[in-house]
């Protein structure tokens, strides 16, 4: 009896399965499923329409509601069916559209996968759609090429820095607006070791009465106040200093590496009253310059030591006993950088008139370095 009872459903199951296969299958689209792509306008591109049906059913593409045609020199068909031996009715059918050029024109309707047999039909589209652009690659290229004209301007600012400040200050002074007064007469005021034997003249005494002069005053109009030159015989050398460190926007200290041109710093009064006003009453910039090469600044003072830690120093290149100076010099013009800004250009006559006033000039224009007073 159980034997026959199982007879009886693989019959059934037999039937039923047969019944199945003969039932009416429509073809399957996999793939497109309705569907964008970005798609660039002249770019080659290939629409591939994926079909799992019977290797009879047509399968064909469609675009703005008609076939392809088989002369279009832009669009072509490619049939490609892949038999599945494991089943008997489910096969693969590919169709291929081959799109040499994207035109304008393509981006209006959709292309379309018809498959159809006699059990129905199915269709499908893909929409081209131009490329959305990729604002975030967008941005990290702009902050790059940002970020490198910073780091090179930021660069080549630093290597020329010097050249660029002065360029600007002798193109555009007539265009800079006029500044109040600050009440001072000197731009700078000139710290220097004084000679010790008398009638003696050290490279110090050549650089301070002749090169600076010829330079920053007759070159490049600047106003300097140098005690031996500028101060009257028999001066207090205290009120004298005192008096025209406060009327100067820059002070000047020039170093020299001998033993004797540093104790002069630690035990003069002058150097005392222009470091005092410099620092704590008038904070007017210090400029060190350095006649050579100082190995050891310890045995500096103190306040010297941190002008040189801070701001640096520098340092004399060229020959001291050379008739002409030029202005246009690494070192003058790292000097020029650190003086104030000039709102008028210089005038010779202006300064032969400003030479012919001062109390020792008959005497400085009758020898080439004058030697300091005291």
């Amino acid at each position: 009896m159980k034997v026959l009872l199982r007879l009886c459903f693989i019959a059934v199951l037999i039937s039923s399965l047969e019944a199945e296969e003969d039932k009416p299958v429509k073809p399957i689209i996999v793939s497109p499923t309705n569907e964008t792509i970005e798609a660039s306008l002249g770019s080659r591109l290939q629409l591939i329409c994926n079909v799992s049906g019977q290797l009879s059913d047509f399968v064909y593409w469609k675009w703005n509601g008609s076939l392809i045609d088989e002369d279009d020199p832009v669009l072509v068909e490619d049939y490609l069916p892949v038999e599945n031996p494991s089943t008997k009715r489910k096969n693969t059918i590919i169709t291929v559209l081959n799109i040499s050029e994207v035109e304008s024109r393509f981006y209006l309707y959709p292309f379309t996968c018809v498959a159809k047999n006699t059990d129905g039909i199915n269709s499908a589209y893909i929409q081209l759609i131009h490329p959305v652009p990729d604002f975030k690659k967008h941005t990290i290229g702009v902050f790059v090429m940002l970020t490198l004209v910073i780091t090179c301007s930021v660069f080549i600012y630093k290597i020329f820095k010097v050249d660029i400040v002065l360029w600007y200050r002798d193109s555009c002074y007539d265009f800079l607006p006029p500044k109040a007064s600050d009440g001072k007469t000197y731009d700078a005021y000139i710290l220097y070791p004084k000679t010790l034997g008398e009638g003696s003249t050290s490279n110090s005494d050549i650089f301070v009465f002749k090169v600076l002069p010829e330079v920053l005053e007759k070159q490049c109009g600047y106003k300097l106040f140098i005690y031996g030159r500028d101060a009257y015989v028999g001066e207090d050398i205290v009120d004298v200093t005192n008096e025209n460190i406060k009327k100067s926007r820059r002070l000047i200290i020039v170093l020299v590496p001998e033993a004797s041109g540093l104790g002069w710093l630690e035990n003069s009064s002058e150097e005392q009253i222009a470091m005092y006003n410099a620092f704590i009453q008038d904070g007017i910039k210090v400029v060190l310059l350095e006649l050579e090469t100082i190995q050891d600044y310890e045995k500096m003072p103190e306040t010297i030591k941190f002008i040189k830690q801070k701001h640096g120093a520098i340092r004399w290149s060229g020959d001291f006993r050379e008739d002409v100076q030029s202005a246009k010099t690494r070192f003058w013009k790292n000097v020029r950088y650190h003086m104030p800004v000039q709102r008028q250009p210089p005038s010779s006559k202006h300064q032969l008139l400003s030479l012919a006033m001062r109390p020792d000039s008959k005497k400085k224009l009758q020898r080439e370095v004058h030697v300091p007073l005291g």
